[in-house]
């Protein structure tokens, strides 16, 4: 990330790079399958609107 950035955009960038994981395993066998995936955003054909 580059250096001289506003702290604000930075905090929101890693919570974006944060949200783009799968749902773990457990949430599915705990809800037995109640939670749907979401679809991850590639980082390369997707722009945050930030």
């Amino acid at each position: 990330m580059a250096r001289y950035r506003p702290l604000a955009s930075k905090l929101r960038y890693a919570s974006a790079m944060k949200s783009n994981r799968r749902i773990p395993i457990w949430v599915y066998i705990r809800t037995m399958r109640g939670v749907r995936p979401r679809p991850l955003r590639s980082w390369r054909r997707s722009r945050l609107q930030l």
